[in-house]
């Protein structure tokens, strides 16, 4: 006679609807959970509009409160089910989940503070586990592999901006002076780096012919600069790309490069050898 399965504790069950999505309960948790969160800044964004903040002030405080309290208890329950307590509080959806409770608190003491609750839109990212998309996780660990790779030279690309940019809000101010809106050196650099990014407020605009003659030479270089970040960064994620691949090429044709749970090769079908081998 066997055993009957020993019940699960309440600590147990509850960590299996908070933390858990394969069962029923913990579906339904996680979609309610994410009704509320898009609910919870819903409010916070009609309570930062100021006619409808006269007319339903009261009600969208009280609803933010209602949130909040919701949000602070299920983050005092996943610490207390959570087998690795210290773990979960470290993970960057347990920082998340107590930032998205903080600024309510905050705002007792320091009045306008709540705004800073539209960071609750970030725990939205668990919509990947609940519709089971977190293969696409895989992707976003490929661009950011990317990006630390490109650091370095990134990094030189800034510092080279920075320096030009410097440079160039030094000439307009030499050129321009302050007669012309160019007051400062600092003020100057700012023109600068809104002309080099092509962004062009407006808000400052030479008026000699040598001042708009560097000015039409900053927007050229802009939009060559601009492409340069982009190149970077595109190379770096082929390489992490081709990084992934593995070096077995087919014994038939010749074709290197396949993936590494490949089984077949991808040109003339025919089967790959083991990894370890290297032999197709």
């Amino acid at each position: 006679m066997t055993a009957s399965p020993a019940r699960p504790t309440p600590r147990e069950h509850i960590y299996r609807v908070i933390f858990e999505h394969d069962t029923l309960a913990g579906r339904a948790f996680d979609i309610a959970l994410i009704v509320t969160i898009v609910a919870s800044v819903v409010v916070v964004m009609l309570e930062s509009v100021a006619s409808i903040r006269s007319e339903h002030g009261p009600l969208l405080r009280a609803l933010e409160w209602g949130f909040t309290v919701l949000f602070t208890i299920e983050y005092a329950l996943r610490i207390w089910c959570s087998p690795r307590r210290l773990r979960y509080v470290r993970s960057f959806f347990g920082v998340v989940d107590l930032i998205a409770i903080l600024p309510t608190y905050v705002s007792l003491v320091l009045p306008g503070g709540q705004a800073l609750l539209s960071v609750r839109a970030l725990r939205l990212l668990r919509v990947f586990r609940v519709l089971k998309l977190a293969h696409h996780v895989q992707e976003s660990r490929v661009l950011l592999r990317a990006l630390r790779q490109s650091r370095d030279k990134i990094t030189v690309f800034v510092a080279a901006v920075l320096t030009l940019v410097v440079i160039l809000g030094s000439l307009m101010y030499l050129i321009e002076g302050s007669a012309n809106g160019f007051t400062s050196i600092p003020r100057s650099v700012y023109w600068a780096i809104v002309t080099l990014t092509t962004v062009g407020y407006g808000d400052i605009a030479p008026q000699t012919n040598v001042g708009q003659a560097l000015a039409a030479m900053i927007m050229i270089m802009g939009y060559a600069i601009i492409a340069v970040p982009t190149g970077i960064v595109t190379v770096e994620l082929g390489n992490v790309q081709r990084q992934g691949l593995s070096e077995r090429s087919c014994s038939s044709c010749g074709l290197a490069g396949h993936d590494g749970d490949a089984a077949y090769c991808r040109r003339c079908g025919k089967r790959l050898g083991s990894p370890e081998d290297g032999r197709g």
